[in-house]
């Protein structure tokens, strides 16, 4: 270990930062954060570092470098372009034994700035002694990524509790659990929510019945298929769950990103085959959340757009139970945009209209007209199997059997495929389309030629999508 980590205690101290330049002012935006008392020793000062000083809130002590000036500081950052200059602060401070850091002059470093992740009070540092910053920077990014932005007030929560818990619990073995149920449980899950006045509670009702411990129900929209379209709280939320009930519509690279030791069980409905209906999974939500577990509900696409994930809810809350949503891309918008579909378009749509295909035998109810306007883009959502009946009402009340369609079959997945025709074609093309599929009827579909990213990204031993045009 070339580095021994260490937090150092700012507040208050006064640091000396030789430089007064753009690469000056970043470092003391830092020990601003940590609430350094900043002396400044530079030639001059750049724009932010003086408006800095108008506001009091660094001090220009000097215009040059005075040995004198190490005396009475806990440490030095040197960030100078002038080498020699540099050295000597270098020199000077190690004969003081004053902590130092030359910008980007690793040898001359006797500590080093790392990269942070701050969810202050929690702060998690990353360094590569130096050696590759560049690396530690992107590890940041991604555990940046993990690390939800409430940890913060999380932990400084659980710090005014810290007392209670050791006063409820002797042996620290039992505050260790504790805790460990508190950080993975519902008390967590509140705070992620925003609801601190109810984590609070939660923390008070668990502290005099820590083993009854209460479970919570997660809505979570896993998207339309590419793992890398889930939201970063969706991830989050997965890793936690003690149980996952997912749909057929959950891609496999979505499922294993799921919490390894976590429950799943498949709820999935799918057409002409055995499934589990809607209140069978009402029922199994609300049975595991009731013996304490944390259950992800996990759904294709985005859980409150043809999803039926308001029923659900609607289940949790009549047996009084907690849930949070946490939203996903839907197919219509993933599915396009990996498809180079832009749903509206000034030239030739003004609006979007989201439906379910799953229509009723005799088609009542349904606002043909409304549907078959011109300038405007259908998406369809479970359509493939009505789909000569939606071209037949829409051609029957006006729209124009030439309009272009197209079906994306798997959206977003490698194996997509865009099939492309017209709207008297539509039943061909979902016949042969692999499901799920996204029915897509409107002008915008002639722009998918010039805009079809995705299935250039092959080239470079990325995805592939497939392209049918039956025209």
């Amino acid at each position: 270990m070339d580095y021994l980590p260490l937090f150092a205690d700012l507040k208050g101290r006064p640091v000396l930062v030789v430089g007064g330049g753009d690469i000056a002012a970043r470092k003391i935006e830092l020990l601003h954060r940590a609430g350094a008392q900043v002396q400044i020793a530079a030639r001059e000062l750049c724009e932010e570092l003086q408006a800095q000083r108008d506001a009091q809130q660094v001090e220009w002590i000097a215009t040059s470098f005075e040995p004198a000036q190490l005396d009475k500081v806990f440490l030095v950052i040197a960030a100078t372009d002038d080498n020699a200059l540099n050295s000597q602060v270098f020199d000077e401070a190690n004969a003081r034994f004053r902590l130092v850091n030359v910008v980007d002059d690793q040898p001359k470093c006797s500590f080093i700035f790392p990269s942070i992740v701050d969810r202050s009070p929690l702060v998690v540092a990353i360094s590569s002694s130096g050696t590759a910053p560049v690396l530690a920077r992107l590890l940041r990014e991604k555990i940046e990524t993990l690390l939800p932005a409430t940890l913060g007030q999380m932990a400084q929560v659980a710090g005014e509790w810290r007392g209670k818990v050791k006063q409820r619990f002797a042996e620290m073995s039992d505050r260790r659990r504790f805790w460990e149920r508190a950080f993975n449980g519902l008390f967590a899950s509140q705070m992620a929510a925003g609801n601190v006045t109810a984590a609070r509670e939660t923390l008070d009702r668990e502290l005099t019945t820590e083993e009854n411990r209460q479970g919570e129900v997660i809505l979570v929209g896993a998207g339309p298929g590419d793992s890398g379209l889930l939201t970063l709280r969706g991830l989050q939320v997965m890793q936690l769950a003690d149980v996952v009930l997912y749909d057929h519509l959950v891609s496999d690279e979505v499922l294993e990103l799921v919490r390894r030791d976590a429950d799943r069980i498949c709820v999935g409905k799918r057409a002409g085959a055995h499934s589990v209906s809607q209140e069978e999974t009402n029922q199994l939500l609300v049975k595991l959340a009731l013996e304490g577990k944390r259950v992800v509900r996990l759904k294709g696409g985005d859980p409150f757009i043809f999803g039926r994930g308001g029923e659900e809810l609607q289940a949790a809350r009549a047996a009084g139970i907690p849930f949070q949503v946490v939203p996903g891309i839907t197919a219509a918008s993933g599915a396009t945009a990996y498809a180079g579909i832009p749903l509206t378009h000034r030239d030739y749509a003004q609006s979007a209209l989201f439906i379910t295909g799953h229509l009723r035998s005799d088609s009542a109810g349904i606002d043909w007209p409304s549907l078959a306007r011109a300038r405007q883009t259908l998406a369809i959502y479970m359509g493939t199997v009505k789909a000569a009946e939606i071209s037949a009402g829409l051609i029957q009340h006006g729209r124009d059997p030439h309009t272009p369609v197209a079906v994306i079959g798997r959206g977003t997945r490698q194996d997509q495929q865009v099939l492309t025709g017209t709207l008297e074609q539509l039943e061909a093309l979902a016949a042969v389309a692999p499901t799920p599929a996204l029915l897509v009827i409107g002008e915008v579909v002639n722009l998918h030629e010039q805009l079809a990213w995705f299935q250039h990204s092959a080239q470079q031993g990325a995805r592939e999508s497939a392209v049918v045009n039956l025209a």
